[in-house]
């Protein structure tokens, strides 16, 4: 789910909202819809992608750093 499903998913409902009586409910209903998704921490996913890069690089470097100590330790045998 993104930004974008819940503009569409607002829009439909304004609309049909709009063309009953009911109209002065798309105002809660579109803040009702932001805070559940809000709720959920969902990130974009460049976000996501950001992070998992992160996360590729850390595990480089804590490999690199586990070898090193494995080899300090060797040295002191």
């Amino acid at each position: 789910m993104n930004m974008q499903f819940v503009e569409d998913l607002s829009s439909k409902l304004r609309e049909t909202l709009s063309k009953s009586p009911a109209g002065d409910l798309e105002k809660n209903i579109h803040a009702l819809l932001q805070s559940a998704f809000t709720k959920l921490a969902l990130v974009s996913r460049e976000e996501f992608d950001v992070q998992t890069e992160v996360l590729r690089k850390t595990r480089e470097k804590l490999d690199a750093l586990e070898k090193q100590l494995s080899a300090l330790e060797q040295a002191q045998k």
